[in-house]
């Protein structure tokens, strides 16, 4: 019997503060115990080398972003993926000459950055104002709804978000800590892939314009099978270190019989390229 494309996935979570080297450290501590567990892909949180700076709009913030060549937090998790054998997507801020953008880096399991994707769609409200530091990316949308169905199109076996999310500053009894779940779930289940969310815990006060902001970022990592199922879960206080084992070669045949691909008709969904549901926008 053959045995099959299998791969072994991990998410990680953990409280970040707002040192670098100490974040690497914990970072690195988690990823060697994920691969002493049997991890092949690892993927760590977004931005996960200081606070969630986003809650305020302070020109200072600035100098935390550094450009994507020679960085170091890259250069070291390249030295780490190569030692361990895994693959490692690794979040950043970047500085692009004047542009500015929340990155990620993939790292092969033999240390290679197989390139750069810029975060597409950026948000902008209370504790979340992305849009002041980050320019829309310039490498492909890899996000959204319609996002997790063109990276399966175009070949993805497994979905991959590194996540910064948590309470809202504007409104205390807002918890969109299920609904961030079920929506990834959809992705997993609508296309038939499994799929692997990392977020961070802990509580972060920034200091704004306005004042003190607070986020209390709700964990919750979490990996879901090809058919949206949950097959491992983090709660929303303590570190963690998920790993899932899936049969690519299985899930693939398990796709391909339900027709999901098969049975699509993209002349009927021009819709989708409009912001209004009328006006095309290309």
């Amino acid at each position: 019997m053959e045995k099959g494309r299998r791969v072994v996935v991990s998410a990680l979570q953990f409280a970040c503060t707002d040192d670098i080297s100490t974040n690497l450290t914990t970072a690195e501590r988690l990823v060697r115990a994920a691969h002493a567990k049997g991890a092949n892909i690892i993927l760590i949180q977004e931005l996960f080398e200081g606070y969630y700076f986003c809650q305020a709009q302070k020109e200072d913030f600035f100098q935390r972003a550094k450009p994507y060549n020679s960085h170091p937090t890259i250069l070291r998790m390249q030295k780490l993926a190569k030692e361990l054998g895994v693959v490692l997507p690794v979040s950043f801020f970047e500085e692009a000459n004047n542009a500015h953008y929340n990155s990620i880096a993939i790292i092969d399991a033999d240390g290679t950055d197989l390139g750069l994707y810029r975060k597409s769609h950026i948000p902008d409200g209370p504790g979340y104002q992305e849009k002041f530091y980050f320019n829309p990316g310039d490498t492909g949308f890899k996000w959204f709804p319609e996002a997790a169905r063109a990276m399966v199109l175009q070949g993805a076996e497994i979905l991959f978000y590194p996540t910064a999310i948590g309470s809202e500053p504007q409104d205390e009894g807002l918890d969109s800590c299920d609904h961030w779940r079920r929506v990834m779930q959809g992705h997993a289940g609508a296309n038939l892939v499994p799929l692997v969310a990392s977020n961070r815990i802990g509580k972060e006060i920034i200091e704004t314009e306005h004042g003190k902001s607070a986020i209390t970022f709700y964990g919750n990592s979490f990996i879901a099978g090809p058919a949206g199922e949950i097959v491992a879960s983090a709660d929303d206080k303590e570190e963690a270190s998920l790993l899932a084992e899936f049969d690519l070669d299985k899930i693939k045949s398990k796709r391909n019989s339900w027709g999901v691909f098969r049975d699509r008709r993209p002349e009927l969904y021009k819709v989708l390229l409009t912001l209004d549901g009328n006006s095309p926008t290309v």
